[in-house]
């Protein structure tokens, strides 16, 4: 049986919350989407997320929320860390984080679906290693389902593509978040695992990587502080969709996604 699964690049700030109110959910019945994960990691003013606004996510239509570096920066999110199994912080943050770095859902049709978060450590702050915290979690995993995707929140293009291929035949996909900026090498590799550096960012695009596109180039030009005020201006939903073989967990597809309002 084909399985769609539709995931969606960082939600940033109101303006990705309002497109993903208004947009995410007639896509994914208008496309037969089975399962639908967000990235909601900038969604609160840019940075970081409220337990009020992923439980928002979640009544648009996201099936689980992952997040990556800036998860604690609204301190409110913890009791829902903790919580919500469809809530998923990386797996290689310290074991004393709250909440969990992977998790199992069923989708609305009964099918089980494992997702596993993780940070990069390259240009990032410190973390565990994520190949070793992705093996953790699919000693826990792999036991309840064959389809299973990773993302990675990382800067490095090499260190996600190392992951794809490290993961090459383990799981269905590996999908890279954090960049803001959506790639253009999405493609099943040679043992069944879909993968893309990164499916880019949800909110305005008429910015840079989200922000107000004058106070970041004043930022740049004369190195004094500003504020990074969030974009609104040509508004879209990034990500990509995930056809993948129910049975076997083996990806058929991937296709990018650009959702634009008319």
């Amino acid at each position: 049986m084909a399985f769609k699964i539709l995931v969606v690049g960082d939600v940033v700030g109101r303006p990705g919350r309002e497109i993903i109110r208004d947009h995410l959910r007639p896509y994914a019945e208008e496309h037969s989407i089975d399962f639908v994960i967000v990235n909601g990691e900038n969604a609160a003013g840019g940075l970081g997320i409220s337990s009020p606004i992923a439980n928002q996510l979640f009544e648009w239509g996201a099936d689980v929320v992952t997040v990556g570096d800036h998860v604690w920066k609204k301190k409110d999110i913890i009791p829902l860390a903790k919580s919500d199994v469809r809530f998923v912080r990386p797996a290689n943050f310290p074991s004393e984080s709250p909440g969990r770095g992977w998790t199992c859902i069923n989708s609305l049709s009964g099918q089980p679906v494992g997702v596993i978060c993780v940070v990069g450590r390259t240009f990032m702050q410190p973390a565990e290693c994520p190949f070793k915290a992705v093996d953790r979690a699919l000693a826990q995993l792999s036991p309840q389902t064959k389809v299973i995707l990773v993302e990675i929140h990382a800067e490095a293009t090499s260190e996600k593509l190392a992951m794809g291929w490290y993961l090459n035949g383990k799981v269905s996909a590996v999908y890279g978040t954090h960049t803001h900026v959506q790639t253009a090498d999405e493609r099943v590799l040679s043992e069944g695992t879909a993968y893309i550096t990164d499916i880019g960012m949800t909110g305005g695009h008429e910015s840079v990587l989200g922000r107000k596109i004058e106070p970041v180039l004043k930022k740049f030009i004369t190195n004094l502080p500003a504020p990074f005020d969030i974009a609104s201006g040509d508004l879209r939903i990034c990500g990509a969709v995930i056809t993948i073989d129910a049975a076997s967990g083996r990806a058929e597809a991937i296709e990018r996604t650009v959702i634009k309002p008319d």
